[in-house]
């Protein structure tokens, strides 16, 4: 039987980019939908404030991208942590990642 090998950083890196894609666009409820029935409540808020970081940078800053940067890592370190302590979690994680807009 082979068994699949996933690369926590690589699913974390790329989890990242869609939740802070998703936290930034018009689909938001949508995905967060998602993000609390597949990772609870913790993530789902978590999302939202980003979300609202977010959107205060842009009306601040007019289209700053160092408050997405900021975000980015914030996730990508959040989804590591979550994956190291729950691997279990890593087909959520790819499917949200799949499933962002």
């Amino acid at each position: 039987m082979a068994q699949t090998v996933i690369h926590q950083p690589r699913v974390a890196w790329e989890g990242a980019q869609a939740f802070v894609r998703a936290a930034g666009g018009p689909e938001y409820s949508t995905f967060a939908g998602r993000v609390v029935s597949r990772l609870g409540d913790d993530l789902y808020g978590e999302l939202a404030d980003t979300r609202e970081r977010l959107l205060t940078a842009a009306a601040t800053s007019g289209g700053d991208r160092r408050a997405a940067d900021i975000e980015l890592g914030r996730w990508r370190v959040r989804l590591e942590d979550l994956l190291r302590t729950h691997p279990e979690l890593a087909g959520a994680v790819q499917d949200l990642s799949a499933e962002s807009y």
